[in-house]
């Protein structure tokens, strides 16, 4: 499945091509994205080669073949891990997953990220390899830190980050991050509703930023300003915006869009939003917050001033959708995945790749019933922008109003609202 992201983030568009392009004009899908072939030597950094002696040299002849010297690393406590002895409540702290589904990633893995033996040193093993990858995305630490616990060099475990990333988005993500058939699509119409008594919801939507260092080009355009103000501090970010399913499981990912567009405005340049205007979504809602538009697809919560009783209804069942799944959801990515509240060590190029690998690891954590600890939750918040037209469709206008009729005269809506307002009374 493809992500889109800028074009002027493409790795194999010349410099000029990249300041001529803006972020509003063309995406592309990461499909395209290409990473130079990791070398055979699997650690670059552990190995020094001495220079050959002059043939005239009196030494050569004794001096014999090149010898090699080799740095030193410690990998005590990657053995240690690695061990059948190790406690499984440290390894889910460690990996954020159990050993049974970190052993079923390797197995899924294992064709795409060997490597072979060459004459100088073994080849990485494949469970060292992605566990290198999925402790960096859990903890979120720094390439010197990855370096030391694996005992293996920093740029090695740069490449191997990226290797295993773009190994999870060929080989996992058409597996586990793809949108629903129209068999699951019924299911998850069903859950929906069980949830919130609204009929046809197909997806909870919702938008979150992801800190990055001042980008090199087009630094206005990552530039947070929302953010920078409530938080006092310079912010820089790129959006994630995905559509999860009732269990909190991603059906569809839009990455990499600069952080000082409005969620209305990286709506406009996602696959989901051209599929759903050439008809795909017909009969079916996707729910989201007020800082999208009412369209004939996309169910938003009111957002007027002065509004009825029956209006302040369907707004708590909606957030039932769109607070209690979607939010949720994004909470749980980023408690997961460290690495998308830090700012990472890590060109802007690479950073689709990398959320979109968090996405369906994600996934596979939440179809495989892994749980967050109480100690990884947060309190997730990301600011609503308010579009600038709140109804796009008249019809859709109409039928949001015949559905909040429906919940508050069929005693389907809730009673918060009701309750709140007799005790002010």
């Amino acid at each position: 499945m493809g992500i889109p992201f800028p074009d002027y983030l493409h790795p194999t568009l010349s410099p000029n091509a990249k300041k001529r392009s803006r972020y509003h004009d063309v995406h592309v899908l990461t499909d395209s994205i290409t990473f130079n072939d990791v070398p055979q030597m699997d650690d670059p950094d552990h190995y020094l080669t001495k220079r050959p002696r002059p043939a005239d040299d009196s030494t050569s002849a004794a001096a014999g073949p090149r010898r090699l010297w080799v740095k030193t690393r410690s990998k005590a406590w990657w053995e240690q891990v690695s061990s059948p002895d190790y406690p499984e409540e440290d390894f889910r702290r460690d990996f954020r997953m159990s050993r049974a589904t970190f052993d079923m990633i390797c197995d899924e893995l294992e064709s795409v990220v060997t490597k072979k033996d060459t004459m100088l040193r073994l080849a990485i093993p494949v469970r060292q390899r992605v566990a290198v990858c999925i402790w960096r995305l859990a903890t979120g630490e720094a390439l010197r830190e990855v370096s030391r616990r694996f005992g293996l060099g920093i740029s090695t475990c740069h490449k191997l980050v990226l290797e295993v990333c773009t190994a999870i988005k060929s080989v996992l993500m058409p597996k586990f991050l793809q949108w629903p058939d129209d068999t699951r699509t019924a299911e998850i119409k069903a859950e929906f509703e069980a949830l919130s008594a609204i009929p046809n919801v197909g997806g909870a939507m919702y938008t979150t930023h992801i800190p990055i260092i001042a980008p090199k080009v087009s630094v206005a355009a990552y530039f947070n300003k929302r953010h920078t103000e409530r938080n006092q501090k310079t912010t820089y970010s790129i959006t994630l915006q995905g559509v999860v399913d009732p269990k909190g499981v991603f059906t569809d990912i839009c990455v990499g869009w600069p952080g000082s567009m409005t969620d209305e405005q990286v709506l406009e340049k996602s696959a989901l939003f051209q599929r759903a205007n050439q008809g795909a979504l017909a009969g079916s809602w996707i729910a989201g917050n007020a800082g999208f538009p009412l369209m004939e697809w996309l169910l938003v919560p009111y957002a007027h001033q002065n509004l009825t009783w029956t209006q302040h209804a369907f707004n708590e069942k909606i957030s039932e959708v769109v607070e209690g799944v979607a939010k949720e959801a994004f909470m749980r990515l980023k408690a997961r995945w460290s690495c998308l509240r830090k700012r990472t060590e890590m060109k802007l190029q690479d950073l689709p790749v990398v959320l979109g690998a968090c996405c369906v690891l994600h996934n596979i954590c939440e179809m495989r019933n892994e749980e967050v600890g109480p100690e990884l939750r947060f309190e997730l918040f990301d600011d609503e922008m308010t579009p600038e037209s709140r109804v796009r469709s008249a019809e859709a206008m109409q039928a949001r109003d015949q559905i909040a009729h429906q919940l508050l005269h069929h005693n389907l809506a809730g009673t918060n609202f009701i309750y709140s307002s007799h005790t002010v009374c």
